[in-house]
């Protein structure tokens, strides 16, 4: 405040306050230079290390690129390898314990008759299903302008079950069969289940003819809203 004081004395006020004006804008052009050379530094910095590092890609050959490809692409197989192997043991494990609660249902995709002809065929209206210690098995062929017994083209067949026996063999595919008796069937049903997934086999083997049929399809615990029956065959 003393020196201000005799400035003012020897300059005079308007000389002084010109004066801290000017000082004052000095001051803030330098902050304002300051700011933009902090601004281009950082701008240089980031410019120069993407300058590195796509010298640093463009340096891999070929060869290193494919090989990395190719291991990129492995790895992604491997996760889902794990993903489906994951899977496949939770549905033999869900079909394993319908099997032993006598619950399940075997959509097929394909039957193979005893002479060797196989047909594919749709999944929920093709099956052996057994629930409460009863099975259906039905047969469907689309053949909508042949009448069939069933009303969809094949047959359906319902029968008490007894007499099951279910085992694993060395290899941990699953061995299941019962027998079959009804009004319209006498027959034994032998299931092999395929370890650690719910690929299924059922093999339908009549007692009093040689019209056995393989149905080939996926294992399921039973669920009604799945699969349409058909008309049952009396005779």
């Amino acid at each position: 405040m003393k020196y201000y004081t005799i400035f003012e004395t020897i300059l005079g006020h308007s000389f002084v306050l010109t004066m801290q004006r000017c000082f004052s804008v000095v001051y803030m052009n330098l902050n304002f230079l300051v700011m933009k050379s902090y601004l281009f530094l950082m701008l240089l910095l980031a410019f120069g290390w993407q300058s590195f590092s796509y010298s640093q890609n463009k340096k891999m050959t070929k060869a290193e690129r494919e090989a990395a490809w190719r291991a990129e692409r492995l790895k992604k197989k491997a996760e889902e390898r794990a993903h489906e192997q994951a899977e496949d043991s939770l549905s033999f494990v869900q079909a394993v314990s319908a099997l032993q609660s006598g619950s399940w249902t075997l959509e097929a995709s394909n039957i193979t008759f005893n002479n060797g002809v196989t047909r594919f065929v749709t999944e929920n209206t093709n099956y052996v299903a057994v629930n409460n210690g009863e099975a259906v098995i039905q047969t469907a062929f689309n053949n909508s302008n042949v009448y069939s017994p069933n009303g969809l083209g094949g047959i359906t067949l319902q029968g008490d079950v007894s007499g099951v026996r279910i085992s694993r063999d060395g290899d941990g595919n699953i061995h299941y069969s019962c027998t079959v008796m009804g009004s319209n069937i006498s027959a034994i049903i032998y299931v092999t289940l395929t370890a650690n997934s719910n690929n299924a086999t059922a093999r339908v083997d009549p007692n009093f003819s040689g019209n056995t049929i393989t149905m080939t399809g996926f294992l399921y615990p039973y669920s009604p809203s799945a699969v349409i029956q058909g008309t049952t065959s009396y005779y």
